[in-house]
């Protein structure tokens, strides 16, 4: 019997099984909320026409793909642009056929990597479709690959393109990292900071937790991490699997994990103008 992609309605974590799964492993996760209705797994025929799909240039060669409306935890496919192959970092929850020739017609992809499983989104389309050379992902989450294949396990960092490097640092998920781009300045951190945004799309302030709607926050020991890797890298700009942050720097990040590390364990959303002072003195 032919394995077969399918979505969870209520997260958009793809898996490839022969029969609808008996369940969501990103469910069934402390971290995430189970379905209050009972499972529902969609197909890709019946996930097609049901978005609509977006993309924007960013600067710094950045492409950002979305969807609407939202399939699930509805994250944000990045594509860096790169003369030597293109990189996507994290995934959209579906790519139409528009989305994917648009990637095409920018060159197609040569690598693949996601922070974690919430970053994970329809990677196995782009696999499928562009067959990059890579697919990394950091060795903890391994278990949760099952709609495709892992071609470049790691452990603690893989420099996986001249200046873009992968930390491990764990926290929110076991085998969560980050994605540093020195020549682009930007921190690709996964969830282990959330960016609170207004309508506009200006953030507004930043938060770090082991699980953002249930509000559990991290051991001191995971802030600790955080820290040891952030510290030792240069950035001015954040992109989570939801938002693109220009003006989040190292500073802005060490002053929310210095926070942490100050006071009683919480997920406490600071205002960007308190971390701005905190992060120049």
């Amino acid at each position: 019997m032919p394995l077969k992609p399918y979505a969870c309605a209520n997260c958009g974590h793809w898996q490839r099984y022969f029969a609808p799964p008996p369940d969501c492993p990103v469910c069934t996760d402390t971290r995430n909320d189970l379905p209050e209705d009972g499972w529902r797994f969609l197909t890709v025929e019946e996930v097609r026409p049901m978005l609509r799909g977006h993309w924007r240039r960013l600067e710094r060669d950045l492409v950002a793909f979305s969807v609407s409306p939202p399939l699930g935890l509805n994250g944000t496919g990045w594509l860096l642009l790169h003369p030597e192959g293109n990189i996507a970092f994290e995934a959209a929850p579906f790519y139409t056929d528009e989305m994917l020739a648009e990637i095409e017609r920018l060159g197609g992809i040569r690598i693949l990597a996601a922070s974690h499983v919430h970053g994970y989104g329809a990677l196995w389309q782009l696999q499928d479709v562009f067959k990059p050379e890579v697919m990394a992902i950091q060795k903890e989450d391994l278990r949760l690959t099952k709609a495709f294949r892992v071609t470049w396990p790691y452990d603690e960092a893989l420099e996986i393109a001249p200046g873009l490097v992968l930390h491990h640092v764990g926290g929110h998920y076991e085998g969560q990292a980050v994605l540093h781009d020195a020549g682009r300045r930007i921190l690709f951190c996964g969830d282990a900071f959330k960016v609170d945004q207004d309508e506009a799309g200006n953030s507004t302030a930043v938060s770090t937790h082991k699980a953002f709607h249930k509000s559990i926050p991290l051991t001191p020991g995971e802030i600790r991490r955080y820290r040891e890797v952030i510290a030792g890298l240069d950035f001015d700009t954040v992109c989570t699997p939801f938002e693109h942050a220009p003006g989040i720097g190292r500073g802005i990040a060490l002053a929310v994990l210095d926070d942490q590390l100050r006071g009683p364990p919480g997920v406490r959303h600071l205002p960007l103008d308190e971390l701005r002072r905190s992060a120049t003195r």
